[in-house]
């Protein structure tokens, strides 16, 4: 049979031991999240008020002409979504700084245009298959749109979203091992559960009240 002073002793050293667990992982996650955490408070403001954000878009052209021994790599039957070949990959890349590597090319008999979405954004790119002509087209709308692309994960790629992934599960660590402190610390603090209360009630009643 237990000892009661044993029990008692044993509960306070069980919570030191969830307070310093909890304290450990809830800085971690927030020194982890707390860069992407300010981005992404700071271009929720920006998004919820994008109209009023006056950008006013730089377009940027440029025109070139594939040698004759890179366009005869043009020629022949390409179906829509294969990319470029290699010789007219490396030449646009060596001579227009513009990278269509892993893009998808729509081709038709007279052209090859290849789609390029970036982040605050759009640049595209068409080659005449007759002539070699190319035609290449840069938007830019500024940082604050780049940086919104960046808050959607739009035209970002895949390592960009498996962050958004890995920043979402560090704020859920961050947010869950923080309710599990207010709850240890409630007793001392009597308005931590209403002021929970207070932060599902206010967007809860905007909700009801304000949309439909």
């Amino acid at each position: 049979m237990a000892h009661p002073r044993a029990d008692a002793e044993a509960d306070p050293n069980r919570r030191a031991w969830w307070l310093k667990t909890l304290h450990r992982w809830h800085w971690i996650s927030s020194a982890v999240s707390l860069i992407a955490l300010l981005l992404f408070a700071a271009t929720g403001i920006t998004l919820n008020h994008a109209a009023q954000i006056e950008a006013e878009a730089q377009v940027v052209t440029v025109n070139e002409t594939l040698p004759s021994s890179v366009l005869r790599t043009l020629q022949g039957k390409h179906g829509d979504g294969d990319p470029l070949p290699g010789a007219a990959r490396d030449w646009i890349a060596r001579e227009m700084s513009v990278d269509t590597a892993d893009r998808n090319v729509e081709w038709s008999d007279e052209e090859a245009y290849v789609s390029l979405p970036r982040p605050g954004g759009d640049a595209w790119l068409s080659i005449d298959r007759s002539n070699g002509a190319i035609e290449y087209e840069l938007t830019r709308r500024g940082w604050i749109a780049w940086l919104n692309d960046l808050h959607k994960g739009r035209n970002t790629g895949a390592v960009w979203r498996w962050f958004i992934d890995l920043f979402a599960v560090a704020c859920l660590l961050f947010a869950l091992t923080g309710l599990w402190l207010l709850q240890l610390h409630a007793r001392q603090r009597g308005s931590t559960w209403p002021l929970v209360a207070l932060g599902v009630a206010v967007p809860a009643l905007l909700i009801i009240l304000f949309m439909h």
